[in-house]
C-alpha cells in the first residue's frame, strides 16, 4: 500500500512491517484523492475505526496490520476490532445504498491456521466467522438479502479416535495406539506435527494440546499441512437461494450465485422474492448479497 521503506504508523520502529511498492505508489492517499465530495476514512486503529459513524460514511478502508491480521486468539481488543465487528461496520455503511450492496467477508486465517497445523487457532477463526455470519443475518432482511457461506477448498484435518461425550475437540483420544501412546483427537494428514523420535510418537500425556500454540500430529512430515480434495458445503439463505441447492461444479457458484445476481451480465428476474417462477433477463438486480467465504485475510467493502 506504500512505497519500499515507509514506516507502518503501528509499527514505525520494525523494519518487517514497513512499505515494499517499488513504484513509489502510496495508494491509500491515491484512494481518498479518488473520493472527492465523499465522506471517506482511513483507520489503522481500533479508536479511529470506533469513531466512524456508518449513518454519515461512504467509504472506509481499515487496515489494522502491515500484513495478515491477528489470529483471533492473539487479537488484542483494545488496538483491532474483530471480525464480526467490522462486518457490522461494513454493511451499516453500505445498506444505505438504495440500489443494494455486495459485500465479502472472508475468514483468512482458517486457512493459516490450518497450514501451521494450529487447530485450536483455526477452530476460534471458525467461530469468529460464524458470529459474522449471525451479525449478518441480524443486519439484513431475508427478503432481499441472499446470504452465502462456503469455502474455495478443505484441509487434510481428520476427527478420529471415539472420544468421549463431553471431550474436548482439542483433547486426546480415551484409546492408545499399538505404541501405548494416546493421540489428539483431531489429526492432520501431512503437515509439521510429524514427529518421530527413535521410531517412536511423541509421549503427550502430560502435553496440554489445547492451548492455541500447540501443533496437531501429522502422518507425513511437511513444512505446511497440504489443502484437501473433498467436496465443500454451500449454504445460502435468501432470494435465489433454491439455485445453489445440491451439488455443482466450483463454475456453477460465481456464475448463479454472484454475477446473476449483481447484475454482471444475464440475471434473474422474479415477480416475488422466493418465487421460483423466474424469467431469464439482462436487468440489473437491486436486492443485497452477503459472501461469507473461508479463504484469505480480507474484509472488502464493494458498493454497486
Amino acid at each position: 500500500m506504500s512505497p519500499k521503506g515507509t514506516p507502518d504508523p503501528e509499527y514505525p520502529t520494525d523494519p518487517t512491517s514497513r512499505g515494499q511498492r517499488s513504484d513509489n505508489r502510496t495508494l491509500i492517499s491515491e484512494w481518498l484523492s479518488m473520493k472527492e465530495g465523499k465522506v471517506a476514512h482511513y483507520v489503522w486503529n481500533r479508536t479511529d475505526f470506533d469513531a466512524v459513524d456508518p449513518e454519515t460514511t461512504d467509504y472506509l478502508m481499515a487496515l489494522f496490520e502491515p500484513g495478515d491480521l491477528r489470529f483471533e486468539q492473539e487479537r488484542d481488543p483494545a488496538l483491532d476490532p474483530s471480525l464480526v465487528e467490522s462486518t457490522e461496520k461494513a454493511i451499516r455503511i453500505l445498506r444505505k445504498n438504495p440500489k443494494g450492496f455486495f459485500l465479502l467477508v472472508e475468514g483468512g486465517r482458517i486457512d493459516q491456521g490450518h497450514h501451521a497445523s494450529r487447530a485450536s487457532m483455526a477452530l476460534h477463526e471458525a467461530v469468529a466467522l460464524d458470529e459474522a455470519v449471525a451479525k449478518g443475518l441480524e443486519l439484513t432482511n431475508e427478503e432481499d438479502t441472499l446470504t452465502l457461506v462456503t469455502a474455495d477448498h478443505s484441509h487434510g484435518l481428520s476427527f478420529n479416535g471415539y472420544p468421549f461425550r463431553g471431550n474436548s475437540i482439542l483433547g486426546k483420544s480415551p484409546l492408545y495406539g499399538r505404541d501405548f501412546l494416546p493421540y489428539t483427537t483431531l489429526m492432520y494428514g501431512n503437515g509439521p506435527g510429524h514427529k518421530i523420535v527413535k521410531n517412536k510418537r511423541p509421549d503427550i500425556r502430560k502435553v496440554n494440546t489445547k492451548l492455541g500454540h500447540y501443533v496437531q500430529q501429522a502422518a507425513v512430515p511437511l513444512d505446511s499441512e497440504t489443502h484437501g480434495g473433498e467436496d465443500v458445503a454451500v449454504f445460502a439463505r435468501g432470494p435465489m437461494a433454491h439455485l445453489l441447492q445440491g451439488v455443482h461444479e466450483q463454475s456453477y457458484l460465481p456464475h448463479h450465485g454472484f454475477t446473476r445476481r449483481i447484475g454482471i451480465g444475464a440475471t434473474f428476474h422474479c415477480t416475488h422474492t422466493f418465487s421460483r417462477a423466474c424469467t431469464h433477463t439482462h436487468t440489473p438486480t437491486t436486492l443485497t448479497t452477503l459472501l461469507f467465504l473461508i479463504t484469505a485475510a480480507l474484509l472488502t467493502y464493494t458498493l454497486h
